[in-house]
C-alpha cells in the first residue's frame, strides 16, 4: 500500500494547491455571462448609449470580476471540504487536496473565511464607492445559495439543476451591481435561464464519468437514477430548450444584433457537436465535449453579446 500523501504546511503553497484542486480556469464559464450582464444594464441599456461614464464603469467591472473570483473560490471549496469523505472513495477524484488530506479541514475553513470576507468586501464596496447597497445586501443569501449546490446529491437527482442555478445566478448579480433598475429586463433574465439550461445540460455529461461511484456511494445524479443513454438524452433536451430561450434573448434585446445573432447560431452548432462527439467516443470525449466545446460557448456568447450592445 502507498503512503498518504503528506500534509502541505507552506502557506503560499496551500494556496496554489487550493487553486489547482478548484480549478479557477473553469471561472470562464460563468464570467463571460456577468460581464455581457453588466454591458447589458450599463451602456447597453436604452437610454444610456453616449451618456455611459466608462470611467465609473470600469470600476464597477473591475468589481464584478473581483466578486466572480471570490464567489467561485468560496463554491469550489464548500465542495472540496463537504465532499472531501466522497471524494477519497472515488478512484477519479481520490488524489484531490482535501480527500488526500495533503490540505486539512482547517485550511479549508481558513480559506472560505478568506473568500466570504473578500466577497463581502467586494459587494460593499459598490456601496461604498458607487452608492448602490443591493450587492451588499445580497452577499450573504448568493453565498448560501452557491454553496447548496454541494449537498444537493445527498438528496436529488435534479442536483444540475441546483449547479445551473448557482452559475444562473451570476448575470444577474452582475447586472444589479450595475444597475437594479436593469433587472426588470426580460432579456437578462432568459439569459440567465439560458445559463441554467446549459450548465444542467453539461453537467448531466459531466455526471457519466461518476456513474458506478455514484451508485455505491448512494448518490443521486440524472445518469445514476436513469442510466447513461437516458441521461445523454435528458442531457439533450436541456441544451435544445436551452438554445431555444437563448434565440428568445437575442430577440427581445434591440441591441443584440447580426454578431450576437451570428454567437446564438455558433452556439447551436457547437451543442450539437458536443453531443456528436459524445455519441461518438463516449466518456473517451469527455474532455472535449465537456471542457473545449463549453470554453468556446462561454467566450463567443459573453464577447458577441458586450460588442453587440455597443454597436
Amino acid at each position: 500500500m502507498s503512503a498518504s500523501p503528506a500534509p502541505v504546511s507552506d502557506p503560499l503553497a496551500k494556496l496554489a494547491l487550493a487553486a489547482r484542486d478548484i480549478k479557477l480556469a473553469h471561472s470562464l464559464f460563468a464570467l463571460p455571462f456577468a460581464v455581457m450582464a453588466a454591458f447589458l444594464a450599463g451602456p447597453g441599456r436604452a437610454g444610456h448609449a453616449g451618456r455611459t461614464d466608462w470611467g465609473r464603469f470600469a470600476g464597477q467591472l473591475g468589481l464584478i470580476v473581483l466578486c466572480m473570483f471570490f464567489a467561485r473560490t468560496w463554491a469550489m471549496l464548500v465542495n472540496r471540504l463537504a465532499d472531501r469523505h466522497l471524494d477519497a472513495g472515488n478512484p477519479r477524484t481520490v488524489g484531490r487536496a482535501f480527500a488526500s488530506g495533503r490540505l486539512s479541514e482547517r485550511d479549508g475553513l481558513i480559506m472560505l473565511a478568506g473568500s466570504a470576507a473578500g466577497f463581502s468586501a467586494a459587494c460593499a464596496s459598490f456601496g461604498l464607492l458607487y452608492g448602490n447597497w443591493w450587492p451588499a445586501w445580497g452577499a450573504a443569501p448568493v453565498l448560501a445559495w452557491i454553496a447548496l449546490y454541494s449537498y444537493t446529491k445527498r438528496f436529488t437527482a435534479l442536483c444540475h439543476i441546483f449547479l445551473g442555478g448557482a452559475l444562473a445566478v451570476s448575470p444577474i448579480a452582475a447586472a444589479a451591481a450595475i444597475d437594479p433598475a436593469s433587472l426588470g429586463s426580460p432579456t437578462l433574465w432568459l439569459i440567465a435561464a439560458m445559463v441554467l439550461l446549459w450548465v444542467a445540460g453539461f453537467d448531466v455529461i459531466y455526471a457519466l464519468q461518476d456513474l458506478d461511484h455514484d451508485r455505491r456511494a448512494g448518490l443521486h445524479s440524472i445518469p445514476s437514477r436513469l442510466g447513461p443513454n437516458r441521461g445523454i438524452t435528458v442531457s439533450r433536451l436541456l441544451h435544445a430548450i436551452c438554445f431555444a430561450v437563448l434565440l428568445a434573448a437575442w430577440r427581445t434585446h434591440p441591441g443584440f444584433g447580426a454578431l450576437f445573432g451570428s454567437a446564438v447560431f455558433l452556439t447551436g452548432a457547437l451543442l450539437i457537436a458536443e453531443h456528436v462527439v459524445m455519441a461518438k467516443r463516449g466518456r473517451a470525449g469527455l474532455q472535449m465535449a465537456f471542457f473545449t466545446l463549453n470554453g468556446v460557448i462561454s467566450v463567443v456568447l459573453g464577447l458577441a453579446g458586450s460588442i453587440d450592445v455597443l454597436l
